[in-house]
C-alpha cells in the first residue's frame, strides 16, 4: 500500500496560500530543516482525522486539537502507562489534521509498563462509579466557573469605585486576565475529558481482544452488540425533544409548534395561547442544560448550540410530532436491542469450554458495561455544554476587538491563533491605557482578509485519507475501534484512491458498524442544515455524525460515514436504533451523490451504488 509522502504534499502549496503555516502552531509542521525529525515523519504513517475534523481547522479552533494532543498522550504515556502505545502525534497540512499513534516499540519496555498500568488503571476500574461521580462534580464546577467569567469592556474613564475602594486594578488588566482564564479553563476541561476516556476505550478493547482470541472468526460487530442497550445521558437532549413533542400533542398546540420552521414565528404564536405558554415553560425547563448541545460535533466555533439556533431543535420536535400523529413509535427499540444483546452474549458464552475463561468473559464484559456510558456521556459535558458556553464567551472577546478596530467583524476572531489574540489584546489594552490607536488596526484586518481566502482554498482541497509509510500491521486499539484504521481499511482506501474516474466506482467497503441490509436513496449531509433536508427512509451519508443529529435517526433507513470504527458515534447510535451502518469507508461523501440509489450491508461493511 503506497500513500503520498507528507513532505511532497506540503511542498505542493495551493496557489494563493503561500505562508499558510503561520496560521498554526509551529510544532504542527512537517519539516525539512531537521534531518532527525524529517526521517521520523517520513517513516511514520499518518492518517487524516476526519472523525473529528471533517473540514479544515480555523486557527483558533486548533485549541481543542492542542488540548487532546496533550491530554490523551499524557494519560497514556505519563499517568496510566498504557503498555503498547505512548500517545498520538499531530501534524497539519492545508488546515487538515493528520495524526499518528506513537507505539512503544521495545517489548521489554512494554513489559515494564504492564505492572504500572495494572495498578493505576486497576484502581480506576475498581472504583469507577465513585470516581466518575467525582468527575461529574469537577466538570460541572468547571462549567459554572466558565459561565462566571466576565469579559470587561474598556471605558474612557474607570469607575470611581476603583479609587474609593482602592481596587488597584483596571478593566484592561481584567480583560487580559479573564482571557487567560477562558483559555486555561478550556485546557483544564480537556484534562478532565481524558481522565477516564482512554480507560473506557481500553476496557472495551480488552473485552474485544479476549473474545476474538476465544473465537477468531467472530466479527467485531458481534462483540459491540454485547455492550449495546445501555442508556447514556448523551441521548437525553433527544429524549427532551420527544417529551416536548408528546407535550405539544397532549396540550393541543402541535399545529402551532409545527406551522413554521422559524422559531422566531413559532414562539410569539405560542405566547398568545394559555396552553402555548404552558408548553413554553416545559421547553424552558429542558433548555438548561440539555439545549447546550452543539448542532455539530462541538469542535468548531460555527457549531452553535440548540440554544443559539432554536430552529434546529424545533425541526426535531416537528419530526417527532409528525410521527406521533401518524401513530408511529418515536422510542428507540431498546427492549429489542437488549433482547438481541442477551441472546448473542448467551450464545457465545455457552460455547466457552473452560470455567476460568467464562469467569474472565463475565468480568471483562461487566467492566466494559460499567465504563461504557462515560465514553458517550463525557461528550455532553465537554464538546457540547462546555464548548457551547466557551464559544460564546470568545465572541464577547471578539466584540472588544471589533470595538477597537483590530478586527472588522466579531467572527473574524477565529482566524487568529489563541496566542495572537492574547498579543492583540495587549496591543488594545496598552493603546487604551495611553490613548493611542492600536497597531493591530493596521496589522490584522488585511491579514484576516488573506486568511479568509486561504481557508476557502483549503475547503476546496481534497485531503488524502492517509499519508506516509503504512505499517505492516496496525495493532494500536484506539486507532482501530474509534477511527476505523486497519490494514484492510487502508487497502480499501488506497484502491479507491487509485481509481482515475471516481464516477466509475460502484462499490465501497468499510466497517460493519451495525447489522442489517437496507436499500434506498442517498442523502449526503455535511452540516446540520443539510441534515434538515433528510426525507423518510433515506440513507444518510456523512463524513461523521453528531449527537445533535439524533432526530435524523428517526427518519433514516441506514447510515454511511467516511471515518470511524465500531466504537464511533454513528456505529453506536445505529446499533441502538437497530438500523444498518457502514462506517470508515474513507471516501463515501466524495463518491456517493444525493439521489443515488444505494445498498448498505451493515453486516459485511459493503456499500453498493445500484443506480
Amino acid at each position: 500500500m503506497k500513500f503520498p509522502v507528507p513532505h511532497d504534499i506540503k511542498a505542493k502549496t495551493i496557489p494563493g496560500t503561500e505562508g499558510w503555516e503561520r496560521m498554526y502552531p509551529y510544532q504542527y509542521q512537517f519539516v525539512t530543516d531537521d534531518p532527525v525529525r524529517n526521517k521520523y515523519e517520513k517513516d511514520t504513517f499518518w492518517f487524516y482525522d476526519g472523525l473529528h475534523y471533517p473540514e479544515p481547522l480555523y486557527p483558533f479552533d486548533t485549541i481543542w486539537d492542542e488540548a487532546w494532543y496533550l491530554a490523551l498522550s499524557q494519560f497514556n504515556n505519563r499517568i496510566f502507562m498504557v503498555p503498547p502505545v505512548r500517545g498520538v502525534d499531530h501534524r497539519i497540512i492545508n488546515g487538515y489534521v493528520y495524526i499518528s499513534p506513537v507505539p512503544v516499540k521495545d517489548p521489554e519496555e512494554i513489559g515494564r509498563r504492564v505492572p504500572n498500568f495494572m495498578e493505576r488503571a486497576g484502581y480506576y476500574y475498581k472504583n469507577w462509579d465513585v470516581l466518575e461521580a467525582k468527575w461529574k462534580v469537577k466538570m460541572e464546577a468547571t462549567i459554572r466557573e466558565l459561565e462566571a467569567v466576565k469579559i470587561p469592556r474598556l471605558q474612557d474613564m474607570e469607575d470611581m469605585s476603583v479609587v474609593t475602594d482602592a481596587i488597584g486594578e483596571s478593566h484592561g488588566y481584567h480583560l487580559l486576565k479573564n482571557y487567560d482564564d477562558l483559555i486555561n479553563l478550556g485546557i483544564k476541561c480537556w484534562q478532565y475529558h481524558f481522565e477516564f476516556l482512554n480507560l473506557g476505550y481500553a476496557a472495551y478493547v480488552f473485552f474485544l481482544d479476549f473474545v476474538q482470541k476465544l473465537f477468531p472468526s467472530i466479527p467485531a460487530q458481534r462483540v459491540t452488540q454485547m455492550i449495546s442497550g445501555i442508556d447514556v445521558i448523551m441521548y437525553q437532549p433527544d429524549e427532551e425533544l420527544k417529551k416536548l413533542a408528546k407535550k405539544a400533542v397532549e396540550l393541543g398546540v402541535d399545529s402551532v409548534v409545527t406551522f413554521s420552521r422559524e422559531w422566531a414565528e413559532v414562539e410569539p404564536a405560542l405566547k398568545k395561547l394559555p396552553k402555548g405558554v404552558e408548553w413554553l415553560k416545559s421547553l424552558d425547563l429542558a433548555r438548561e442544560p440539555w439545549f447546550n448541545i452543539s448542532t455539530g460535533t462541538g469542535w468548531f466555533h460555527h457549531d452553535r448550540s440548540w440554544n443559539d439556533q432554536m430552529n434546529v431543535p424545533l425541526s426535531g420536535i416537528a419530526t417527532y410530532i409528525g410521527k406521533i400523529k401518524q401513530g408511529v413509535s418515536i422510542e428507540r427499540p431498546t427492549a429489542k436491542v437488549i433482547a438481541e444483546r442477551d441472546r448473542i452474549t448467551a450464545e457465545y458464552r455457552g460455547l466457552i469450554e473452560k470455567e476460568e475463561d467464562r469467569k474472565q468473559f463475565d468480568e471483562l464484559l461487566g467492566c466494559a458495561k460499567t465504563v461504557f456510558p462515560y465514553v458517550e456521556n463525557h461528550l455532553f459535558y465537554v464538546e457540547h455544554w462546555f464548548h457551547s458556553v466557551f464559544w460564546n464567551k470568545m465572541r464577547e472577546v471578539g466584540v472588544v476587538m471589533q470595538e477597537h478596530g483590530v478586527i472588522a467583524e466579531v467572527e473574524d476572531i477565529w482566524l487568529l491563533r489563541r496566542d495572537e489574540i492574547k498579543s492583540a489584546l495587549w496591543d488594545i489594552v496598552t493603546a487604551w491605557a495611553t490613548g493611542v490607536t492600536p497597531r493591530g488596526t493596521t496589522t490584522w484586518p488585511k491579514e484576516i482578509v488573506w486568511r479568509k481566502g486561504v481557508m476557502q482554498k483549503f475547503k476546496e482541497w481534497n485531503a488524502p485519507p492517509a499519508i506516509g509509510t503504512a505499517p505492516e500491521v496496525i495493532q494500536e486499539p484506539f486507532t482501530i475501534v474509534l477511527w476505523g484504521v486497519t490494514n484492510k481499511s487502508l487497502a480499501d482506501w488506497a484502491a479507491v484512491q487509485d481509481v482515475k474516474d471516481p464516477n466509475s466506482i460502484r462499490e465501497l467497503k468499510g466497517f460493519a458498524g451495525s447489522p442489517g441490509i437496507m436499500e434506498g436513496k442517498a442523502r449526503v449531509c455535511r452540516t446540520v442544515g443539510e441534515v434538515g433536508l433528510l426525507e423518510q427512509g433515506e440513507i444518510l451519508v456523512a463524513p461523521t455524525t453528531s449527537p445533535s443529529w439524533a432526530p435524523a435517526f428517526a427518519k433514516i433507513g441506514a447510515c454511511i460515514t467516511d471515518v470511524g470504527g465500531v466504537m464511533s458515534h454513528a456505529a453506536i447510535v445505529c446499533r441502538e436504533y437497530g438500523m444498518p451502518a457502514v462506517v470508515g469507508t474513507g471516501h463515501a461523501t466524495k463518491i456517493i451523490k444525493t439521489g443515488m440509489m444505494i445498498r448498505v450491508d451493515g453486516s459485511t461493511g459493503a456499500v453498493t451504488i445500484t443506480r
